[in-house]
């Protein structure tokens, strides 16, 4: 009874019998597996065609082994020296039988374990990479074989996508079915990246440590096989130590796959192993670094072999480096941008050694100038009327809170404009930029070369803005090249090895930006700064204009100046802006100046400043003007160019300048705003007459 309840009460329940169950769960795994043997052959057969296709396209192995990864770039000087050679570097090819025994275990320990019996992918491997993404719940990483790396570098890109993965499988079972594994070994050995443009065991054994690969030993073969993995990263020349910290991950896995044993690996000493030193502290590289990324513009989309020819002057890097490191103050940095008249860069300093430090800070530092931004206050000024022999009062002074002094504490009362420039006036700087507009300075700053912002506080006329070198060089450059702009340049042309040209860099334009009566006050005046003022060390014995720049504190040495149609600046400084003792722009900087521009304008014609004013109507004096037209006789139109009777106040009084446009209640301009668009190639809206710009 109680056996029949049971049976009533599974079967009131509605749950099916064991024997059903188990019958249906089989039917559905007999299904799975058919299916997944069917679709396995299927794959099999379709990945066997695409092998036996591919085989087809597989290069010979004399073919593979002429062939190059990457693009060279010859680097030539102006005058067609050869500076170096960018791009891959590949040493003596070397047959896996000359090789010492430790350079291919090592390899294949780190790299591909399961080398010799694998088809070009590695199905254990694949598994175990599953095994590890699903009990970890990580992504799935799985280790590409050596087949496979050399698959991608010979045929494929770097690209993480599925259809990449796939067609390296079958490039790589290719391989496999073509070649032995000595010979994909070997292949594998002479060209895989190592780092420092070092294609192949010979071209890395030479570079990091002075000698062909067929001298390896043990330590070595375990440094260089760590560096597949990520060359920039575990380079010897960037980093030594983890370069040696890799070698013994390497040598561990060499134990584990028992090509090494404990002892053998206990006995390695890496702090024996001797590195090559770095090629010298060639500070070309700070010029090539800045310049040679240019030609993804220059030349998009170029992968053939090209020769690219500079602007740089070797001898005129050599004295660079040379007066930098000469001059600058102990614990210091200094930098060093010189161009011709044209922007073209005869020489580029960063900093006084590469190899410990490859920033360069004459084209990325930013600093304050102190002094030399004095330029665009007087620039500024010269435009708005002033004259390098008008009278100025150097006094205390205090605008909007702010109150400037000079150095020493010292005012000198009433000096000329010349004079205050001269000896670097900070009071009468003050008062110039009140009156002319601290926007306007920061517009004269800005269409000569300035890229970096440019506040409107009162104390931005003793140069509280960061500049950059290389952009404060080149606005002392465009007076140079009496006001017409310059635009700093490294690449004059680019040509294929059989001499096809594919650039070469277009005249510059020969609009000034200023007239030229401001260009020759400016003149005057950066001349007398270095004739009789704080620049009197940067003489060299032919006309210098220049100026110097000091920051508070001493943190920031500038010197900028040119002569004979060359434009040179010098900055000093501590990277991280401590105070420098004794540190001026009259000091260090101008003697580094001095030093490098004896040599520079050496070869060129002695070329006198041109600093005769030609003023235009309004600024001329009652002498010149009473020849034109008598100031009674002067008319007036309105906005539109009717005729209209001037107002009381207006008319030109007997005896003072006719038209000037601040007789008319105008602020006086030398350059309307289209005349300035059109000179730098700008587009801005349009500004209401009497306007003042606004800073950016």
């Amino acid at each position: 009874m109680a056996r029949n309840a049971t049976r009533q009460r599974i079967g009131s329940q509605g749950e099916p019998p064991p024997p059903v169950r188990v019958k249906k769960k089989r039917g559905w795994f007999r299904k799975l597996v058919i299916w997944g043997v069917a679709l396995s052959l299927l794959g099999a057969i379709f990945l066997g065609v695409a092998v036996a296709v591919t085989m087809q396209s597989v290069p010979t192995y004399e073919e593979l082994k002429r062939s190059q990864s990457g693009q060279t770039i010859l680097v030539r000087a102006r005058d067609g020296t050869e500076l170096f050679n960018m791009g891959p570097s590949y040493g003596k090819w070397v047959p896996i039988k000359d090789l010492p025994k430790v350079m291919p275990q090592a390899m294949t320990s780190v790299e591909d374990r399961r080398f010799y019996s694998h088809i070009g992918i590695d199905p254990l491997g694949l598994i175990r990479a599953a095994f590890v993404s699903v009990t970890s719940g990580k992504s799935m990483r799985a280790t590409s074989t050596i087949t496979q790396q050399l698959a991608r570098n010979l045929f494929l890109n770097n690209s993480r996508t599925l259809t990449r993965k796939v067609n390296e499988a079958v490039w790589a079972m290719a391989l496999e079915a073509r070649f032995s594994k000595e010979q994909i070994l070997e292949l594998y050995l002479n060209k895989v990246y190592f780092g420092g443009g070092a294609y192949g065991v010979d071209a890395a054994s030479r570079k990091f440590f002075g000698h062909p690969a067929s001298e390896i030993t043990l330590p070595e073969a375990a440094i260089i096989a760590g560096l597949v993995k990520a060359p920039s990263h575990y380079s010897p020349t960037a980093d030594a130590k983890a370069a040696t910290d890799r070698a013994q991950v390497v040598l561990q896995t060499m134990v584990d796959n028992e090509v090494l044993t404990p002892s053998e690996m206990a006995a390695v000493d890496m702090s024996k192993v001797v590195f090559a030193p770095e090629g010298g502290t060639n500070s070309v590289r700070y010029f090539t670094d800045w310049a040679l990324p240019q030609l993804d513009l220059l030349v998009p989309e170029n992968t053939e072999p090209v020769e690219v020819w500079t602007t740089l002057d070797t001898g005129m890097q050599e004295a660079a480096t040379k007066a930098v490191v000469a001059n600058v103050p102990k614990g210091a940095q200094g930098a060093l941008v010189s161009m011709d008249r044209d922007g073209a860069i005869l020489a580029m300093v960063g900093g006084t050694d590469y190899v410990s430090s490859n920033y360069n800070r004459a084209t990325l530092a930013v600093r304050q100038p102190g002094s030399a931004f004095k330029l665009f206050v007087y620039l500024a000024a010269l435009e708005a009327g002033y004259k390098p022999d008008d009278a100025v009062v150097d006094e205390p002074v205090t605008i909007e809170g702010w109150s400037p002094r000079n150095s020493g504490g010292t005012f000198a009362g009433q000096i000329d404009v010349r004079t205050a420039f001269a000896y670097s006036k900070n009071t009468v700087a003050a008062q110039l930029g009140n009156e002319v507009g601290f926007g306007a300075i920061a517009g004269v700053a800005r269409r000569f070369g300035i890229t970096t912002p440019v506040n409107t506080m009162p104390s931005m006329v003793l140069g509280s803005s960061d500049v950059r070198v290389i952009d404060l060089t080149r606005a002392f450059a465009t007076v140079s090249a009496k006001g017409v702009p310059v635009e700093p340049y490294g690449i004059s042309k680019v040509v294929t090895t059989d001499g096809r040209m594919l650039y070469q860099r277009s005249a510059p334009g020969t609009q000034p930006i200023v007239p030229q009566y401001v260009i020759a006050g400016i003149t005057d005046l950066l001349q007398t700064a270095v004739n009789i003022g704080t620049g009197k060390a940067a003489q060299i014995g032919r006309p210098v204009a220049g100026k110097t720049g000091t920051t508070s504190s001493n943190k920031d040495g500038w010197f900028l100046g040119f002569s004979s149609g060359i434009t040179t600046g010098v900055w000093m400084g501590r990277d991280d802006a401590k105070p420098v003792p004794g540190l001026q722009g009259g000091t260090a900087p101008a003697r580094a100046f001095a030093q490098f521009m004896k040599y520079a304008v050496a070869k060129r014609p002695v070329e006198k400043f041109d600093t005769e004013l030609k003023l235009p109507a309004w600024q001329l004096e009652p002498d010149d003007e009473v020849i034109m037209a008598d100031p009674n006789d002067y008319s007036f139109v309105d906005e539109q160019g009717n005729l209209i009777e001037p107002q009381e106040g207006q008319k030109p009084r007997p005896g003072d300048p006719a038209g000037r446009p601040e007789d008319l209640g105008l602020p006086p301009r030398a350059a309307e705003d289209d005349f300035l668009n059109e000179a730098t190639g700008r587009e801005a809206p349009k500004v209401r007459r009497g306007s003042q710009p606004q800073a950016n």
